[in-house]
């Protein structure tokens, strides 16, 4: 099994770095071997999920391209689609789907024997057929051009940086530098690993060691105070964040080694003034897929304001939905959406806020939505927020969080917590090249990061939190 913390840090190193041994005309094929292998390592058989996707979308796509009709596009379209969410929801939401009408049915007084379909969910199968249905759709839209052989495009939809976790990238940007000639480069490998390190930085040792916090009290809400509770939702949003830019920062900097560049997906979200523009910030790329793919067709702006609140509603509903089978995660969507809709309404006011307080406020209510994210249930989501507002200094439950044998490790988390916190918004430009220090700096910096890693990373069984989804 290759997705515990300790092996990405060494396959992903390794790999790009064979990249460059191989002859030119063999790298696609050696990359959708590894990517392959990448994958199959987890589960086989789940394999043949993206290979069915990935030749449904290559055949769809040309019988999209050479057809004259619209109304024959529109149904090659249509296999697509349907084949695509069809996988995506027999093994990701077909128990959920059940579950939810016994409930409904136990609820109107009728039963109903649920049977059981033990699906084991594949590991980011909602990235790779959003990544594959998009070729579908660009193809339909006369957006790009058609993708004629089979291995490229085959690498476009499990290109292993980015295959179980994204960033989801489109055709019209990944497919032309998969095909390209890239030359080993040492100022670009250079930033590609830095990105890489840091990434493993913000996984290892900040994402893993708060989330032994996190993790703890969550497990049983009841035997804490509110704030400890509270303590636990700030350890998960930076949790989250951390582990899943981390591996944000793993994939685009491992790509960037090999030539190709991934979209950015996280602009330092925590910093939002507003909902609307965390959304700009975090997970830019699933944003920005549901915006081209799902808000534009019902309408986007282009509607009575009364559908264009329903059409938002919907977005974030389904972005819920997209990250699991689960109704906190349905409420999650609901919650961002009433507040996106909020803030749009009074955009006015808040505008003239200080950005600090704007900011502030954004992250409470961010934190607020990350509690039904993180529950177990709908029951402990809302037990936490009563507990939260109701008594909101209990410290009830802190003997189980810091022991007196724990505390010298707490004050060390905590210490690194902080270091990176006034680190993280300027890592950009280190790693770029952008902000100018001396070669002696910039090897200080790094080497105290990879320092960190060694002594502080938490090399367990511990995946990414989205490889779930």
């Amino acid at each position: 099994m290759l997705f515990n913390s300790l092996d990405f840090f060494l396959f992903f190193p390794v790999v790009v770095l064979i990249y460059f041994l191989v002859p030119v005309r063999n790298r696609i094929l050696f990359l959708l071997v590894a990517s392959y292998f990448f994958y199959a390592s987890w589960k086989i058989e789940y394999l043949g999920l993206i290979i069915i996707s990935t030749l449904i979308d290559f055949w769809v796509g040309k019988k999209i391209y050479k057809s004259k009709e619209k109304h024959q596009k529109r149904g090659w379209l249509a296999i697509s689609l349907i084949a695509n969410l069809s996988i995506l929801f027999t093994f990701k939401y077909f128990n959920f789907f059940l579950e939810s009408v016994a409930e409904i049915l136990a609820f109107a007084g009728l039963s109903y024997a649920t049977p059981a379909f033990n699906f084991l969910l594949p590991i980011g199968i909602s990235f790779y057929t959003f990544q594959s249905m998009s070729y579908s759709i660009d193809i339909y839209n006369n957006k790009i051009t058609l993708e004629d052989k089979l291995s490229v495009f085959a690498l476009y939809v499990s290109y292993f940086p980015q295959l179980v976790a994204g960033p989801i990238e489109r055709a019209k940007r990944l497919i032309p530098q998969l095909k390209g000639s890239h030359e080993f480069e040492y100022t670009r490998v250079v930033s590609g690993l830095k990105q890489m390190l840091w990434g493993f930085f913000k996984k290892l040792v900040i994402a893993d060691n708060l989330g032994v916090f996190a993790n703890t009290i969550y497990s049983s809400p009841e035997n804490y105070g509110g704030l400890i509770l509270l303590f636990g939702t700030y350890c998960f949003a930076f949790q989250i964040y951390c582990d899943f830019s981390g591996y944000s920062d793993i994939a685009i900097g491992a790509s960037r080694v090999l030539g190709i560049e991934l979209m950015e997906n996280f602009k330092l979200p925590y910093f939002s003034k507003s909902i609307p523009e965390f959304w700009q910030r975090w997970h830019i790329s699933l944003s920005t897929w549901f915006k081209d793919y799902v808000y534009i067709p019902l309408g986007g702006n282009r509607v009575s304001h009364f559908k264009l609140l329903i059409n938002i509603l919907i977005v974030f509903l389904v972005s819920g939905l997209w990250h699991g089978a689960n109704w906190t995660f349905i409420v999650w969507g609901a919650l961002h959406g009433f507040f996106y809709l909020v803030f749009r309404q009074f955009k006015s006011i808040s505008d003239r806020l200080p950005n600090l307080i704007s900011i502030f406020i954004t992250f409470q209510i961010t934190c607020l939505c990350w509690v039904f994210f993180r529950a177990n249930n709908l029951t402990d989501g809302i037990q936490i927020v009563q507990t939260i507002f109701i008594n909101p200094f209990s410290t009830l439950g802190l003997e189980n969080v810091i022991t007196p044998g724990s505390l010298g490790n707490f004050l060390i988390i905590m210490s690194l917590f902080i270091g990176f916190v006034m680190v993280d918004p300027f890592m950009d430009q280190l790693i770029k090249g952008k902000r100018m220090i001396s070669n002696i700096q910039n090897h200080l910096i790094f080497g105290t990061i990879l320092t960190g890693i060694f002594l502080f990373g938490f090399f367990g069984e511990v995946n990414f939190i989205y490889f779930q989804f």
